[in-house]
């Protein structure tokens, strides 16, 4: 791909993301954009009819809102997320995406700490909540519906028969609108004024924010980072060069990730750059289409790399048959796989690799826009992140932890100065938090959250993640937390795959007994003892029936394992692996 060809208008200055869709809208305008499931088929919506919802929402955000205003979107994935999204920022707003899974408790949240003045809302389930949360929302000058026949008159019938307060009838009907409706004043402020747009448009400088993302976090309230598009833009430039040998213009994608992550919007924000057709698929069901939308492009988290993996290695014991179930998975057109969330087993790596596919890993976080280092197409390692971006300036703390610099790390948090001043040291390098170290060839390799780490009652310092991450290539065990800060030895709770745990006792001739399972799980613990130091080896397990989950609060929307409400739900668990002996 020449990286070149997409900087290259307005004298190859990096643009904002509305400003690219429209520049690009010439030459695309009657291609698919989006392809949207419709009774049993799919329906394309193309790049004018794209462009054309986001011209129409800024416009008439211009009437509600100013500029660097907030504006919210809680909402599952659907082609009007992304256009309202684009909507808020042509316009000059921030967009503040809302995780999906969230409470009504955590939405509101986040719309009250960011000041919002606009939200959008969609799907029943959401709506009711962002009602439940009312009383706090006095900053709220609209909500906009984006599905027409949601009723929120009913809905707020429905939480004052419960007892619970909700917006009176007139307060809905004046700051309650539909997207058909706020389309329909934005058209006509579009035919009133035909150049109203593209000076709003220009007007958007690289130096604002355009996004606030609020960090999901393992423990406490999540923190807003603003991330201006110079950020954003900084770091895409670097994501284009650095894997410009596995993407085109116009590939294929089905994008399942959520939109109200920096992952998912990343990918469509990738699309919208690169003209790619995108179908837009549901998570339950987007394994299910890979063999028949035969997409190039496919971006996920490390359970649906393994749960391709783990049904290719069981259609054979020959490598050959097992990259040919793969292809047939797949649908046999991957070119472009990215893993990211959390790391992925070097066993799923090395199967995608036998096949002809890298699956891309890198390393980031969302106050840098997010992504710090990544794996290249002609120089990677399975045991690492990759190296820096080509903007970025990597170095390590004397106790190890990541620094890091460039045009792409944000300049504090909303309304926080005291966690802005901690996470900055005196000369300007944003903390990461992450402990790492660098490989002889340069290759950057995580060790722990520094924060996790645990002291044992004799003094010695454990990084946790550093022992559990040995599991991470074990088809038997999904999770292993590793408790023990304060106690004189480590214990651990497992959370086993069971299909893969039953299989292999199967194999055995051995009945899947509580006693047979621990004892085959401890036989994997004992491996891992062995490469560890005294100190750091785990004494105890506690194989644990109740799955980790972001709907339990043990994961967060990434699926990575928040330690302290793990610590807390399962605590007496943990305790009682000290009241007997270690093993």
């Amino acid at each position: 791909m020449d990286v070149q060809k997409y900087f290259q208008h307005a004298g190859g200055a990096l643009r904002t993301p509305a400003q690219i869709v429209f520049d690009f809208l010439p030459e695309r305008s009657t291609r698919p954009r989006f392809m949207v499931a419709e009774n049993g088929d799919w329906k394309a919506v193309t790049w004018q009819a794209f462009a054309d919802q986001i011209r129409d929402v800024a416009l008439y955000l211009g009437t509600e809102m100013h500029t660097a205003d907030r504006a919210c979107i809680f909402a599952p994935n659907r082609v009007e997320w992304m256009s309202a999204a684009l909507a808020i920022q042509a316009m000059g707003g921030v967009m503040v995406p809302i995780y999906g899974s969230s409470t009504a408790d955590q939405a509101g949240y986040v719309i009250e700490h960011s000041d919002a003045k606009v939200v959008f809302v969609d799907t029943k389930a959401m709506l009711a909540r962002v009602l439940e949360a009312w009383p706090q929302l006095d900053a709220v000058r609209r909500v906009v519906l984006m599905d027409d026949a949601l009723d929120p008159q009913a809905l707020a019938g429905e939480l004052r028969a419960a007892g619970k307060s909700a917006p009176s009838p007139k307060e809905l009907d004046q700051r309650f609108v539909t997207w058909s409706r706020a389309r329909a004043l934005g058209a006509a402020r579009h035919r009133e004024d035909e150049g109203a747009f593209s000076r709003v448009l220009e007007a958007v400088s690289l130096d604002q924010p355009g996004v606030m993302l609020y960090t999901s976090g393992t423990s406490g309230r999540p923190k807003g980072v603003p991330l201006t598009h110079r950020n954003v833009g900084t770091n895409g430039r670097d994501w284009y060069e650095v894997l410009a040998p596995l993407l085109d213009e116009g590939m294929v994608d089905v994008l399942w990730l959520p939109m109200s992550h920096i992952y998912g919007f990343g990918e469509a924000g990738i699309g919208n750059q690169l003209g790619w057709v995108t179908y837009l698929a549901d998570a339950r069901e987007a394994l299910e289409l890979l063999p028949k939308i035969r997409p190039s492009v496919f971006m996920s988290v490390p359970s649906y790399w393994d749960k391709l993996a783990s049904q290719a290695l069981a259609a054979g014991s020959e490598r050959k048959t097992q990259i040919a179930k793969l292809r047939e998975l797949t649908g046999g057109q991957f070119r472009f796989c990215l893993s990211g969330g959390a790391g992925l087993k070097r066993e799923v790596k090395e199967l995608f690799h036998d096949a002809g596919l890298l699956i891309v890993e890198g390393y980031g976080l969302t106050e840098c826009s997010p992504t710090l280092t990544m794996n290249r197409p002609d120089s990677f390692r399975f045991d690492s992140v990759g190296k820096p971006f080509p903007s970025v300036q990597l170095k390590l703390a004397e106790d190890g932890e990541i620094l890091a610099k460039g045009p792409n790390v944000f300049s504090g948090y909303h309304k926080d100065p005291k966690a802005t001043q901690e996470c900055f040291t005196e000369d300007g390098w944003l903390k990461t938090g992450d402990v790492g170290r660098w490989t002889d060839d340069g290759f950057l390799q995580i060790v722990d959250r520094k924060k996790d780490i645990l002291v044992t009652a004799g003094g010695k310092n454990v990084a946790p993640a550093n022992i559990e991450i040995r599991f991470r290539d074990d088809a038997l065990i999904d999770h292993v937390v590793v408790f023990g800060d304060g106690e004189k030895f480590l214990v651990a709770g497992v959370w086993p795959n069971r299909a893969a745990v039953h299989a292999a006792l199967a194999e055995q001739g051995t009945a899947p007994s509580p006693q047979a399972v621990e004892a085959l799980l401890w036989k994997r613990v004992e491996r891992v003892n062995a490469e560890l130091a005294s100190y750091e080896s785990i004494k105890k397990i506690a194989v644990m029936d109740e799955p980790l989950s972001i709907e339990g609060g043990l994961l967060t929307p990434t699926l990575k394992v928040k330690r302290k409400a793990v610590y807390e739900r399962f605590g007496k668990t943990f305790a009682a692996l000290y009241e007997a002996r270690p093993c």
